[in-house]
């Protein structure tokens, strides 16, 4: 993993408040100065109702911006079988030419373009046995996210064209396997759309179902409405559940998203992208690495 400098320096200048809190004296200040002091709180923290569980959010005040490299990644390797497993996981880009515009701002060749991320939190679950799942997310994310990944539970919120028509993308066990969200190996077409064969096809005429590492490189984010500007996301998380699953609600309680056991990884993202080219020669690879390794990469 690419440990970034920044990270270090900031763990030590937050150290190093804490040191210099603790050594300030402590006085009382009176009614009138607190009206006159206004501010947010670092941390956050709620306690929700659920049907099955009781949750507890805490929120943290801070804005991250980050471009990270991750060699590789194995989560929930249990059972002959791992929940989520990449190579070459890469938070946001690098800019390949001057003049590349990503989310309305122009870039010059070698610019860092950051992942973007708003107020991280952790929740827990809780039930009668106790812990139940844990998830960490972000109030609001946006950014390109690039993988080759090989197994994957959790959804990935993308369209796909096809004969003019646009359907949601449905995450499937393999080529001729069934839809599912638990250790998916491809991605296509959801099942019974006209036009398509039932299930994962990969082959021939009929072709409406890809591998995931056709999907080197994804945009986190929702639609703005603004062509080329995705909107920042509250959906953005990645959960662990124990045996049982969990309603994680949505951060504005209006629904919530139901997760079986292990890791649970959702992906919203704004795009839509073209059957055929799905089938065909893949989403190119953004740039993540200071020397350009090329569209497809590894």
């Amino acid at each position: 993993m690419i440990k970034r400098a920044y990270g270090y320096a900031a763990l030590t200048l937050f150290c190093a408040g804490i040191a210099s809190v603790a050594q300030a004296e402590l006085a009382p200040i009176s009614d009138d100065a607190m009206g006159d002091v206004t501010g947010q709180a670092f941390m956050q923290v709620e306690n929700i109702a659920g049907q099955n569980h009781d949750f507890t959010r805490m929120s943290l005040g801070i804005d991250v911006e980050t471009r990270v490299n991750v060699d590789e990644v194995k989560v929930g390797e249990l059972n002959a079988g791992t929940d989520f497993a990449a190579i070459h996981l890469a938070l946001g880009h690098i800019a390949r030419t001057n003049g590349e515009v990503y989310n309305g701002v122009t870039y010059n060749a070698g610019d860092d373009v950051h992942f973007e991320a708003r107020r991280p939190y952790i929740e827990l679950a809780e039930d009668a046995a106790g812990l139940a799942g844990f998830r960490m997310g972000f109030h609001e994310a946006r950014g390109s996210v690039s993988s080759n990944t090989t197994s994957f539970s959790g959804n990935i919120g993308m369209k796909i064209e096809s004969f003019g028509q646009v359907y949601d993308a449905q995450l499937f066990q393999g080529p001729g396997g069934a839809a599912t969200d638990y250790r998916a190996t491809h991605i296509g077409l959801k099942p019974n759309n006209p036009n398509q064969a039932v299930g994962c096809n990969v082959s021939g005429t009929l072709a409406n179902c890809a591998p995931l590492t056709q999907l080197r490189s994804l945009d986190i984010g929702e639609d703005s409405g603004q062509e080329g500007v995705a909107a920042f996301t509250d959906g953005f998380f990645v959960g662990f559940q124990r045996d049982e699953g969990v309603a994680w609600q949505t951060l504005d309680g209006m629904s919530s998203v139901s997760v079986g056991k292990g890791v649970f990884i959702n992906l919203p993202t704004n795009m839509t992208v073209n059957l055929e080219q799905l089938t065909g020669p893949g989403l190119d690879r953004r740039r993540t690495h200071q020397v350009d390794m090329g569209t497809k990469l590894f």
